[in-house]
């Protein structure tokens, strides 16, 4: 009996189960809940966080926000304390805003962790089953392969050429081998003079080791990168190697995206901008026309906060965060912010298509031996026939998983059914996946859908499967790996009841049908193994061409029999001389909507590429069904290129970028993972934006080279999650062009809102360009001025953030990848079109109110230096209060029509749906409220120095909303008739 005491590695494979409580089957579920109580989840314990207090003070000291203290401090200095009341104000109710803003963003991103928990093979209750990772307990038997993520330290009880990447522990870059025997460490003991200094009773001390580095342990955090093994588990969460370096990384920091750092620059370039105008304004108005020193400063301390974009970076954090959202309950988990900006530029999607332009739902249809039929084959579908060789096929009916929906048809004769049946037992077991009955109307398949498919046709030939592994047990397994694109098992075959003769054991292999044929030297036909000659290997070729022509996956099953050396032979001379027995030719449908999500990118100038390790004529032929390739049918005139990764490897760089260039109908086949990263590379030197799907732990180098990669939820391995930017949560095609329009939204929406932000600054500086050219005193105050970015620049910036996607928006190409958030075309709209419409009714406004009361422009420039001196008496300083509160007003209304004219660049606002976006109308309602507030409060409307208006002004304010958008209009409705006439044509934002 092995001692409790003992390292779990130094234990042979039995005393492993007795130390840990458990048995090869694992244990009960009763038995795990009660671990799970005793011993916790399965996770680290939940990383430090900043807390709120700190988060919200740093909104009340970042850059901007000391500009504002120093500011509001010289205002007091200039003694005008309302003023500088006002600017703390501004950096409290914007700490507040941008607070709220982050908050929500962070809690957005961390609930999109949920969406998608670690799922693991673990046996319990006698089964293997799928469960979440945070369940695992001391004891459990899991099973690990090729992509998984090792989610608890175990030690291995079987493997099977097993490798693992346990970088994130070691540093090592490459894979290392591990195997399930006992560790036996060197014992340790001081010598001096070449004696042992060990005192009696004492105990040599056994040599320090690194758990990493012991062969038989695989730790959490760690990935399988080949093979498959079987493990026990001895430690979870905070008990874990893992677990105990955890603390190193437990304060969590969110890296901003590519866009944050763009807008953090755009804010920091118009806060220069901001205190240029401002020390612009106080020479003008000390200099040319000598006002105050105290006067002039607080001026320039007004146009400097009202041009300071304080709430534009948190307000682009939520607009991402909320895309994000959106993308996720379209199925599509973003993992990186940064993903987002890049999908509005993407131009070039690599896709596979097993599972992604397909169902995945493999179902075997046809069976196909050699063997000389009596007829012509099944019906509709006549064989493939040589003088040499008569092949036929045999139809596999009913679809999905149950095998009780359909049967195999095999032929009446005996020895064509004897090849069919050892073709279906060789299928099965050379499979690792697992069929589970949960409900009485419910199959579901664990592993490989093609390999739960071979089971399914399997069940449905009449062969037990429990039967055959325990009457034909493996012995040893090659597993599949996409080089070789094969898979290799050794059976015991002294217990078969068929195919018997003196040798004991058999090697089935099953994999790509020409790689199989390729290392065979024999075919079973009509019964008796004999040599594959040249015309038999061609009839298997025709066989599998015209299958795969018609979009079959098909796969070749081969065999060799031997004895004991097979337990030992390499993996490349156990698979040779083999004996060919058949192929199996299984439809993976393509998925619903496929065609029109491709048709959609094509719209968008998106071009996709077909990417598979797939046989070309299938590829092909799935490429042609969904309209990814020629027209969408199967015309022979039809000139598409097949581009094998062989094919690739005899073309230089040169030659690829041409073939890429000039031909448009491309599918790539039996394509290697350095194939497909050569592939992204190629299209990234050619100056495409790539977006590439994978699902395999071999796809994780294209996928991290890739400027967008996107794996696959359900289907995808660990690895490849971990290396992509996006997670499919349906493994649908079409949920990546969802992805790709969303955004474009999300970037549009930026620009949207920062163009609305910006057009008010144009009217809030007019009025001292006008107090220095026309010498009239300035038609909004500092007080009214920051209203005017209080009431109109928060909410409604916020609404046009959350914007649904344009109409249309997937019909434009991709914008250039270099293209700059805040280009020139944006500035022109928002400082010289949009703002100086509005700077041009406010100060219409600003006059009206002085013109109504009997005061020309001569008029006006005689009182300015009694107004400005503050020794103006109270009829005209209440005639002045009212003028500023109309160009104030002006403002504000115009702000209402530009929020119209901002919800797109170029589509009429007319044409877009007006109630699809109810933070619009909320916009509006909190700009109209404050408006009536400041004016008709007393206590604000002292401060603010507002005063009521007449039924005139507000029938006049009434028309600045349609006379910024009819404006606006009439821009779009120009460049969309002569898109020549904009000089800076951005016509891909």
């Amino acid at each position: 009996m092995a001692s409790l005491h003992q390292p779990v590695w130094t234990l042979p494979v039995e005393a492993v189960y007795e130390s840990l409580a458990t048995t090869p089957q694992g244990i009960s579920s009763r038995e795990a809940a009660q671990r799970l109580e005793q011993f916790g989840a399965n996770e680290l314990p939940t990383p430090t966080h900043r807390p709120l207090w700190l988060k919200f003070t740093d909104q009340l000291t970042h850059f901007m926000a000391l500009l504002l203290w120093v500011a509001g401090s010289l205002a007091f200095v200039a003694r005008t304390p309302a003023l500088g009341w006002a600017v703390w104000a501004v950096i409290l109710i914007n700490a507040i805003f941008s607070f709220w803003q982050e908050f929500q963003a962070e809690r957005a991103l961390a609930a999109l962790k949920q969406v998608l928990p670690m799922q693991v093979k673990v046996y319990r209750d006698r089964t293997l089953q799928q469960l979440p990772a945070r369940e695992l307990v001391r004891g459990d038997v899991i099973e690990l392969e090729e992509g998984d993520r090792i989610s608890a330290d175990a030690r291995l009880v079987s493997a099977e050429n097993f490798s693992a990447d346990v970088s994130v522990l070691t540093g090592e870059s490459l894979p290392v081998a591990r195997n399930a025997h006992p560790v036996r460490l060197r014992q340790v003991v001081a010598v001096r003079a070449g004696k042992p200094l060990a005192g009696p009773g004492e105990h040599p001390l056994q040599e320090a080791v690194n758990p990493a580095e012991i062969a038989n342990l695989v730790l959490a955090g760690g990935t399988v990168a080949a093979g498959r093994a079987v493990a026990v588990v001895y430690a979870t969460g905070a008990q874990t190697e893992f677990g105990q370096v955890a603390h190193l990384t437990a304060v969590v920091k969110r890296e901003p995206s590519t866009l944050e750092i763009q807008v953090a620059r755009i804010v920091r370039i118009i806060t220069a901008i901001a205190i240029t105008m401002g020390i612009f304004v106080f020479l003008l108005s000390y200099v040319l026309i000598g006002m105050e020193v105290t006067e002039s400063f607080i001026f320039a301390i007004g146009i400097i906060v009202a041009n300071v974009p304080e709430g534009l970076l948190p307000t682009v954090t939520l607009a991402l965060a909320l895309g994000v959202q959106r993308m996720a309950k379209q199925n599509a988990l973003v993992r990186r912010l940064s993903a987002v900006e890049t999908l509005s530029a993407t131009s070039v999607i690599c896709t596979d298509k097993t599972g992604t332009l397909t169902k995945n739902e493999m179902t075997v249809r046809y069976l196909w031996v050699p063997w000389q039929p009596e007829t012509a084959g099944a019906e509709g579908h006549p064989p493939v026939a040589t003088p040499e060789v008569s092949p036929s096929l045999i139809e596999v009916t009913g679809v999905g998983y149950d095998p009780t929906s359909g049967t195999v048809h095999l032929p009446a004769d005996l020895t064509a059914a004897w090849q069919v049946r050892l073709l279906l037992i060789g299928a099965c077991l050379c499979s690792n996946a697992r069929l589970v009955h949960p409900s009485p109307s419910r199959w579901q398949e664990i592993g490989d859908p093609t390999e739960a498919a071979l089971l399914v046709a399997a069940a449905k030939g009449e062969l037990d499967l429990a039967t055959l592994q325990h009457q034909l047990p493996r012995l040893r397994e090659m597993p599949f790996d996409s080089r070789r694109r094969m898979m290799t098992v050794v059976l015991d075959w002294r217990s078969a009841d068929l195919w018997t003769d003196a040798l004991p054991q058999v090697a089935i292999t099953k994999g790509a049908p020409l790689e199989v044929l390729r290392h065979c030297q024999w075919i079973l036909r009509d019964g008796r193994v004999q040599t594959l000659t040249k015309a038999e290997s061609d009839a298997v070729i025709a066989a599998n061409d015209g299958l795969a022509s018609q979009g079959f996956r098909v796969l070749g099953l081969a065999a060799r029999r031997g004895d004991q050396a097979f337990l030992t032979l390499p993996t490349q001379d156990l698979e040779q001389e083999l004996i060919f027995i058949g192929l199996v030719a299984m439809f993976d449908p393509p998925r619903d909507g496929i065609a029109e999500a491709i048709a959609q990118c094509h719209s968008a100038g998106i071009k996709v590429t077909m990417v598979t390790g797939d046989y070309g004529l299938t590829a092909e032929a799935i490429a042609r069904k969904i309209g990814l390739v020629g027209n969408g049918t199967s015309a022979p005139h039809d000139q598409v290129r097949v581009v094998t990764g062989d094919g690739m490897g005899h073309l230089s760089d040169a030659q690829l970028r041409q073939v890429l260039t000039y031909r448009s109908s491309l599918v790539f086949a039996r394509m290697s993972p350095e194939h497909k990263l050569r592939l992204v590379q190629t299209y990234k030197a050619m100056g495409e934006i790539v977006a590439v799907t994978g699902d395999g732990v071999n796809d994780a180098p294209a996928l991290r080279a890739a400027h967008v990669g996107i794996a696959m939820g359900q289907n995808g391995t660990d690895v490849a999650r971990e290396a992509a930017d996006i997670v499919l949560t349906d493994d649908n095609f079409a949920t990546i062009v969802s992805a790709i329009e969303q955004g474009r939204a999300i970037y549009q929406n930026i620009r949207k809102f920062m163009t609305y932000i910006l057009a008010s600054n144009t009217p809030e500086i007019t009025p001292f360009l006008a107090m220095a050219v026309f010498k009239i005193p300035p038609a909004l105050t500092i007080l009214q001025i920051l209203a005017v970015d209080l009431g109109t620049d928060m909410v409604p910036a916020l609404a046009l953030g959350a914007e649904p996607p344009e109409t249309g928006l997937m019909s434009r190409p991709p914008r250039p990848k270099n293209a700059f958030l805040l280009d020139r075309s944006l500035l022109f709209r928002a400082y010289g079109f949009l703002g100086v419409i509005e700077a041009v009714l406010s100060m219409l406004g600003f006059a009206l109110v002085w013109w109504s009361h009997g005061y020309n422009l001569a008029d006006l420039q005689a009182v300015t230096p009694m107004i400005l001196a503050r020794t103006a008496d109270p009829a005209i300083t209440a005639i002045y209060w009212q003028a500023t509160t109309m160009a104030l007003a002006a403002i504000v209304a115009c702000q209402i029509g530009n929020l119209f004219a901002c919800r797109s660049e170029w589509v009429s606002a007319f044409r877009l749906q007006w109630f699809n976006n109810r933070l619009l109308w909320i916009g509006i309602g909190v700009e109209g409220i404050t408006l009536l507030v400041l004016i008709y409060v007393p206590f604000l409307r002292d401060v603010f120095t507002t005063a009521p208006l007449t039924r005139g002004h507000w029938l006049l304010l009434l028309s600045c909303p349609p006379l910024v958008l009819g404006a606006e209009e009439l821009r779009k409705a120009v460049f969309r008739r002569w898109p020549s006439a904009l000089p800076l044509k951005q016509l891909n934002h």
